[in-house]
């Protein structure tokens, strides 16, 4: 039996805890799912690294994923562009079922080879791109079809678990499998699987974009005007830097386009 499927010691009288204990108990298995990324470290640093050599050279980075672990990879993917400054298309995430499956669930989407092998065709996949299956089980049939076209292209193929040695790590380049264990309700991977697999894909995406040079010291040098909280983030970051006013920095990043890296190179210039 898969770990991931097993029943929880711990928990097998949940329903009878009061609300202090089941906070209790969740939060000691949220510990363990942080915990169980720790002897991951290394292979995760490992597909950092070969996702930035790939992207330097103009590849991209995709998630592909069913339920839950599709979510969270459209989530990782569609945060990159404000966070990063990067184009919509540099890191892309997809879920079985489509778009509608991220609010609504399409769980039998899972199941086909055919529609994995199909999505990522159309992305037209190349050797410089980088694939990160995610699959908690580690047998998803969508994922495995998409892998199997991104191996035919030559494109890194990176699996993403809770399972060491399932299927998706069988056919990938790398394999990344914190050992979460079983879950306090039985089988629901939303939990503490998905809460660690939530923080690897962060760990990713961020160390990669600070690689690709998006991060100037610990600041985000690339975000986005897109709303007025960044607005404002984004003069008090110029702020911070140059020890300017905040509104020189205003002034500032106004004629440069609201440009972080353009105002910083204007000062720098003066």
């Amino acid at each position: 039996m898969l770990r991931t499927e097993m029943r929880n010691p711990k928990t097998t009288h949940i329903y009878k805890m009061s609300t202090a204990e089941m906070m209790r108990v969740m939060q000691d298995e949220n510990v363990n799912a942080a915990l169980a990324i720790e002897p991951e470290l290394e292979s995760i640093g490992k597909a950092i690294d070969e996702i930035a050599k790939r992207m330097e050279k103009g590849g991209r980075l995709f998630y592909v994923g069913c339920g839950t672990s599709g979510r969270l990879g459209v989530v990782d993917a569609s945060e990159c562009p404000p966070t990063y400054g990067v184009p919509n298309d540099l890191v892309v995430g997809i879920i079985s079922g489509g778009d509608g499956a991220i609010r609504n669930a399409a769980e039998g989407a899972e199941d086909s080879y055919e529609f994995g092998y199909r999505d990522i065709s159309s992305y037209n996949i190349t050797a410089l791109d980088s694939v990160v299956g995610i699959s908690v089980a580690g047998g998803a049939q969508y994922v495995l079809g998409a892998f199997k076209k991104a191996r035919e292209a030559g494109a890194l193929l990176v699996a993403l678990s809770c399972n060491e040695g399932c299927p998706i790590e069988a056919a990938a380049d790398i394999g990344i499998h914190p050992d979460t264990g079983a879950e306090v309700i039985t089988g629901s991977t939303r939990m503490k699987a998905g809460s660690a697999h939530k923080m690897i894909l962060n760990m990713i995406s961020t160390a990669v974009m600070i690689k690709l040079g998006h991060v100037y010291e610990n600041m985000m040098i690339n975000l986005r005007p897109s709303n007025i909280k960044l607005r404002d983030r984004m003069i008090r970051i110029l702020r911070e830097i140059t020890e300017l006013p905040y509104d020189e920095c205003e002034v500032l990043l106004e004629e440069n386009d609201f440009s972080l890296r353009q105002a910083l190179e204007a000062f720098q210039n003066k």
